[in-house]
């Protein structure tokens, strides 16, 4: 019997195949019928080519082939549709998302249509102005999640469509005549199987509308801020020691950090974060979650039995990096970790907080305890409260101490320093917001110079002003050669240190405004910065 022609001992189902390729005719060789397939060229030829052409090649049965090459095939074909629930859960959260962000659309745009019809007339501009802003907001947000709805309704359907056209071909007979289309299916299903897809949500449903009127006549013009964030639960990460263990009945503490889709850090506040220690029995332990403006949080908590319990931490209801987490807690400290309680101590609120310094003498938490090491920070006393009256705070960025017992304190949202007696007790505060010399628009850091001139660091405008001792304005040194300053202070020759966020560049200038010296720019070498970001706090607090 010659190489290629089936033995009369073939099964039937090899004869039935044979028959149904006796109408595919080779190409290259009249009469011949194609009943070989070559591996190598992946064509079917008949058996003069595999002893011509493709003499040195790799040639078998077509019959052996097809199986080969369908089994390939539902493999690709399982792989696609095991794609299928997944999209199908990401695209009811997406809708949920979205569906969530156009309701709170409509809710805070019927929240300023009241608030501005109570209002007179003169209010309509800020009105129009607050409203495109809204619709600007949505629209992005709108944006980045339609467009990822968009794609996963595309490779939804391409995948189901592909899916159909593949079962119906398995459904029908081998045919080598089907070979290039089902092979082209293969090549189809292979890349839908592995394309990537957006399953997490890149923007959140958040829309809050934040209206104060307060001041309004004087300050109608800037009257309502629409409020929200780029934070995703995707990217947001959470640290601290206080994720794993902590001791029972001492504060513990994690920090939040939340990031936009990119897992660039955000640099604003007001995101919405829920957090719980649920314990063995099903009740959650008591916490609270600071919120520093910044982009960060903190998670401060106390459980009062032991055992392993979960820790959730829940952004926009969904769960942040590595969330829900184990957590041990002991009755005593794990001697190869550090304790627990110290970023608790230092962040933690303290209870009845007044304008007010109040003392106290246990930690920040109020837990009494003995000071046993002399150099160990402690709390003396808490400044202040959130708000925007007198003694009171919305960002605080900076602070400074002066040689004649005052406390200097810069509210970067307020507009102003405020000055403190060293007990605590509110003495002044100065500044009116604006962009002209004498103004300050975002003061983010305060100094005073050895002759009691009061220095402060005003971001917005770009420049350092200089004040007397009583808050009367004298002069400004930096316009035109700084950024963003956010820090300042003076050294012992009376010059003037300025840290520059943007620019990543340290000034050293004389009172005069004459520049002495600067050095460093952006980057991670020698003599580099990367910004310089301080924390703002509704609080000051004085430690020893």
């Amino acid at each position: 019997m010659e190489a290629g022609h089936p033995s009369p001992d073939s099964s039937n189902e090899e004869c039935t195949v044979l028959e149904a390729l006796s109408g595919l005719a080779c190409h290259t060789h009249t009469g011949k019928v194609t009943e070989l397939y070559c591996s190598g060229c992946e064509v079917c030829v008949c058996e003069v080519c595999a002893l011509g052409e493709h003499a040195d090649h790799p040639t078998g049965p077509l019959l052996a082939a097809l199986g080969t090459h369908r089994d390939g095939l539902q493999e690709r074909l399982t792989a696609a549709q095991n794609r299928l629930p997944q999209i199908s859960e990401a695209l009811v959260s997406l809708r949920e998302i979205l569906q969530q962000l156009t309701n709170q659309r409509a809710l805070i745009e019927e929240d300023i249509h009241i608030s501005f019809e109570e209002l007179h007339k003169t209010l309509d501009v800020r009105k129009s102005v607050l409203l495109m802003e809204l619709e600007v907001t949505y629209g992005l947000k709108q944006k980045v999640l339609q467009a990822q709805l968009d794609t996963l309704l595309h490779g939804q359907g391409g995948i189901v469509d592909t899916c159909t056209q593949t079962e119906k071909a398995l459904s029908g007979e081998a045919r080598a005549a089907s070979l290039q289309a089902e092979r082209g299916l293969g090549e189809r299903l292979r890349d839908l199987a592995s394309q990537g897809l957006p399953f997490q949500a890149e923007e959140n449903d958040q829309l809050d509308l934040l209206m104060e009127t307060e001041g309004l006549r004087k300050s109608i013009h800037k009257l309502g801020t629409i409020i929200t964030t780029s934070a995703v639960a995707s990217q947001s990460e959470a640290s601290g020691v206080g994720l794993e263990q902590c001791i029972v009945g001492l504060p513990a503490c994690v920090t939040i950090m939340t990031r936009d889709k990119a897992g660039g850090p955000c640099r604003s506040g007001n995101a919405i974060l829920s957090a719980e220690v649920c314990t063995p029995d099903g009740s959650v332990a008591d916490g609270e979650i600071l919120d520093y403006k910044n982009g960060t949080y903190d998670f401060v908590y106390t459980v009062n039995k032991e055992g392993e319990f979960s820790l959730a931490l829940r952004l926009y209801d969904q769960h942040i990096k590595g969330s829900p987490f184990r957590l041990r807690v002991t009755r005593s400290p794990d001697p190869e970790s550090p304790p627990t309680t110290t970023g608790a101590k230092r962040r933690g609120k303290s209870p009845g907080s007044k304008k007010k310094g109040s003392r106290r003498t246990g930690s920040a938490l109020g837990t009494p305890r003995r000071k046993e090491n002399p150099i160990e920070d402690d709390l003396i006393f808490r400044i202040g409260t959130k708000g925007r009256n007198k003694g009171e705070f919305t960002n605080l960025q900076g602070v400074s101490a002066s040689s004649n017992g005052r406390i200097l304190i810069a509210d970067s949202n307020n507009q102003c320093v405020q000055i403190f007696s060293n007990e605590g007790e509110f003495n002044s505060r100065f500044g009116v917001r604006g962009r002209s010399p004498g103004q300050l628009q975002r003061p983010t850091g305060v100094a005073v110079h050895p002759n009691g001139d009061i220095i402060i660091a005003d971001y917005d405008n770009k420049w350092v002003s200089i004040f007397s001792s009583e808050g009367k304005y004298k002069a400004k040194l930096g316009s035109g050669r700084l950024m963003g300053p956010k820090g300042v202070s003076v050294d012992q020759n009376g010059h003037v240190i300025v840290v520059d966020n943007k620019a990543c560049t340290v000034f050293i200038f004389q009172p005069t405004g004459k520049l002495v010296s600067k050095f460093g720019s952006r980057g991670n070498g020698d003599k580099q910065f990367a910004g310089v970001h301080p924390r703002g706090r509704a609080a000051a607090e004085v430690w020893i």
